[in-house]
């Protein structure tokens, strides 16, 4: 067994956490992915350079052994050029453990990139004959091991070629994969980076990924911000666009070509949409963790569920104490929320995010009166104020919310960018933090606290409003929405409006929907891996629903819903219908807990009865919807 030791240092994530499905669904091959502390990488084996791509953004290294691995820093980074970059190596050299490879700008990967997760994969996975990971939360660059490796045939992998051959070795393969794209008339502008061909195409409609997914060659395709990209793997790809651009004819065209043709460029709402997911998707763990402990909290507290008209507690005091733990460690996330909304926020708007935590806390300081206390102090006339020169100013929390504390981080981290800049270093520990947290706490608490909290009182005002008003129309509609806004990414603005409805009313009458539209998309996955013959997509269906039943969509979605079409619209179909009905029985959640299945110990208990019945929908209607053209479909192929 080989020890292949972790590139980077920092926190190590799944890679089917990577937001990029070229990685999660391990096209590439298996691996992890780390969170950068630091931009600086290293070689993780004894080897050589295969392959460092000329925006050094990611490097190919075979170790000693024969164990192939790509290191991909940051995702999307190809379109930076080279900016943030420098390489201290060169194809063909040979490396030791620890020996520098790249370093790189990371607070400009950050702003500027995609993302910062940096995918660690062993691209010929099929050679090996053990492979393990780490089971370590976080690495040390050089020094923590990674993986643990072997292949299962030394001398065939001693025989496999590194070099280059001819510019036309991938002719073939070439002309094949224009022809699947639609032909030439189809390609407005062509290009690659280190993994993939990315193609801007006049019309999608004309990809025939059947034929795509036939090549061995091709281990995966999908579109993505308007450019269509098919993988094919490090060290091959520029062959095939080498083998493209002389067999075909297609001249070659620049990244930022390609972007422009595909219509790259994101408009303000795409922006803003990509700014929230930032924010929010880092923080999702603590609460939704938060949120199924406070599921466990509801069975053992709420009357109703296993004795009439008492609870669990109630008959047994001596499970009290446990309840009650429970509850604390399960609140702790929506008590300080705003601290974990400020660390996040802050980071993703380039400040530091210490700072960030230290915003939230103050927004939530137990000698402030609290968000929740709000509405009874404002009735009885009893809001504690400061008295500023004359100036009345409401002393108050903002526990639970979510708008302040993201315009507020938005204000700190631009102050501290700014003086950073102008403060000489000797003196930025005693005067950036101190004035940064001072300017921004007296505009939270004067201006943008008051403001932002009689805005998020309006939104949620208006929501509670038409789903009380217009109950089985708002729960169809969103049922039916909530699946296309996942592909889109919108739905990440929902999470920060559910959190805001509990923040503000303890419940949300959304998040339920949300639960069973993921339940349904594993229905039609499901259905899929019974009628399919083919044995792949029987196990990408059974393994994907699975996982949408699980709360995690997204392979599912992506990989069989989405391909085939009908399953995704049988999923819809299910998710509205169940959506109107479980509004129509005022089905809340007092948390955001695990989706799919397990979503039920969200759900606060009075409305079970309903949920299962809505589960009962997304579970069969979907299934049978897709069964039934599938099995008309598939057997006529």
């Amino acid at each position: 067994m080989e020890t292949i030791y972790s590139p980077l240092s920092g926190r190590v994530l799944p890679l089917e956490d990577v937001p990029d499905p070229t990685f999660s669904q391990k096209m590439m091959g298996d691996g992890l992915a780390i969170e950068p502390a630091d931009g600086k990488v290293v070689s993780p084996v004894n080897g050589e350079i295969v392959q460092i791509f000329p925006t050094k953004h990611a490097i190919g290294i075979q170790s000693g052994s024969g164990v192939e691995i790509l290191i991909h820093i940051g995702l999307e980074t190809v379109s930076l050029d080279g900016e943030g970059f420098e390489a201290h190596v060169k194809q063909g050299d040979t490396v030791k453990v620890g020996n520098p490879l790249v370093t790189f700008n990371l607070d400009f990967i950050k702003e500027k990139a995609s993302s910062h997760i940096s995918p660690i994969v062993i691209t010929n996975g099929d050679k090996l004959k053990n492979f393990t990971k780490t089971d370590e939360a976080n690495v040390t660059a050089g020094e923590s091991m990674l993986f643990q490796a072997s292949l299962q045939n030394r001398e065939t992998e001693e025989k496999a070629p590194l070099k280059k051959k001819s510019n036309t070795e991938y002719g073939q393969e070439a002309d094949e994969i224009i022809a699947a794209v639609g032909g030439i008339d189809n390609v407005n502008a062509a290009t690659h980076c280190v993994t993939r061909l990315r193609f801007a195409l006049s019309d999608e409609d004309k990809v025939d990924k059947e034929a795509l997914e036939n090549m061995n060659i091709v281990k995966g395709s999908f579109s993505s911000n308007g450019q269509f990209q098919v993988v094919i793997g490090q060290g091959t790809v520029d062959k095939v666009y080498k083998a493209m651009v002389e067999e075909t004819g297609i001249s070659e065209a620049t990244k930022e070509e390609v972007k422009a043709a595909g219509g790259k460029k994101q408009n303000p709402l795409q922006r803003a949409i990509k700014v929230l997911a930032d924010i929010f998707i880092p923080i999702l763990p603590a609460i939704v963790t938060a949120g199924l402990l406070m599921g466990i909290n509801n069975i053992l507290a709420n009357p109703g569920i296993f004795f009439d008209e008492q609870s669990l507690i109630e008959v047994y005091p001596e499970w009290a104490g446990i309840a009650d733990m429970i509850n604390i460690i399960a609140n702790a996330a929506f008590t300080f929320l705003p601290a974990l909304i400020g660390w996040s926020a802050v980071k993703r708007f380039g400040g530091n995010e210490l700072l960030g935590v230290v915003l939230g806390l103050i927004m939530v300081h137990p000698a402030l009166l609290s968000a929740w206390d709000y509405g009874t102090a404002l009735e009885e006339g009893t809001i504690p104020t400061w008295n500023l020169f004359g100036f009345e100013v409401d002393k108050m929390g903002y526990q639970g919310q979510v708008l302040p504390v993201l315009f507020a981080s938005w204000i700190l981290a631009k102050i501290e960018i700014y003086l950073n800049k102008r403060v000489m270093d000797s003196l930025q520990l005693l005067i950036v933090a101190p004035v940064a947290l001072l300017v921004t706490g007296f505009l939270t608490f004067i201006i943008i606290g008051p403001a932002t909290f009689a805005i998020g009182n309006w939104i949620t005002d208006g929501l509670v409003a038409i789903f009380d008003q217009f109950a089985i129309l708002g729960g169809l509609v969103y049922g039916a929405l909530y699946a296309p806004l996942v592909i889109t990414g919108m739905h990440h603005t929902f999470l920060a409006v559910d959190l805001q409805l509990i923040g503000s009313t303890d419940t949300t009458f959304l998040w339920p929907i949300l639960a069973l539209s993921n339940i349904a998309q594993g229905a039609a996955a499901f259905a899929m891996m019974l009628v399919a013959k083919d044995e792949k997509l029987k196990g990408l269906s059974g393994t994907s629903g699975i996982s949408a039943w699980l709360g995690i969509t997204e392979p599912a979605m992506f990989g069989v819903n989405l391909r085939f079409k009908y399953p995704f619209v049988a999923a819809v179909i299910g998710s509205s219908i169940a959506g109107a009905f479980i509004t129509m029985q005022n089905v809340l959640a007092n948390s955001i807990g695990v989706g799919g299945v397990p979503g039920i110990f969200s759900i606060v208990p009075e409305g079970w009865g309903s949920f299962l019945i809505g589960m009962a929908i997304v579970m069969v209607v979907p299934f049978i919807i897709t069964f039934f053209i599938a099995k008309r479909k598939l057997n006529t192929h």
